[in-house]
């Protein structure tokens, strides 16, 4: 099996609307996403996928939705803008850019020791 990785980072505000701690008030994160495919084959140019093009289509993303936001006005996550929501916003967001890219996960760190990840049950899932 082959893994790639690709990584990217984005400022972003947000609070926790139904948390009931300090995480309920407005704050921000320096968030730091990877982006993971998986696969047994490899295709032209003995590569799993390009890094290149998921690279642009996770900054395209970033900078169109994510980056410097208020993560709480995107109806996408219901108030609760958790990493965890995040991640899975992501990697739905991806697959529908990148048809046909093996994508297995998404990462969302939102401190460098405090990660959510999102794993479909099944690729391609969202």
């Amino acid at each position: 099996m082959y893994y790639v990785r690709v990584e990217a980072e984005f400022a972003a505000a947000h609070r926790l609307v139904h948390y009931h701690g300090k995480c309920e008030r407005f704050h921000g994160h320096n968030y730091r996403v990877r982006v993971w495919a998986a696969g047994k084959g490899l295709g032209e140019g003995g590569m799993l996928v390009d890094f290149g093009v998921v690279k642009a289509a996770l900054r395209d993303l970033i900078d169109e939705s994510l980056d410097h936001r208020d993560l709480n006005e995107l109806p996408e996550f219901e108030d609760d803008p958790s990493a965890e929501r995040i991640a899975k916003f992501i990697y739905a967001r991806l697959c529908a850019a990148l048809p046909g890219v093996p994508l297995s996960a998404v990462d969302v760190f939102e401190t460098g020791t405090s990660m959510a990840r999102y794993l479909p049950d099944s690729p391609a899932e969202s």
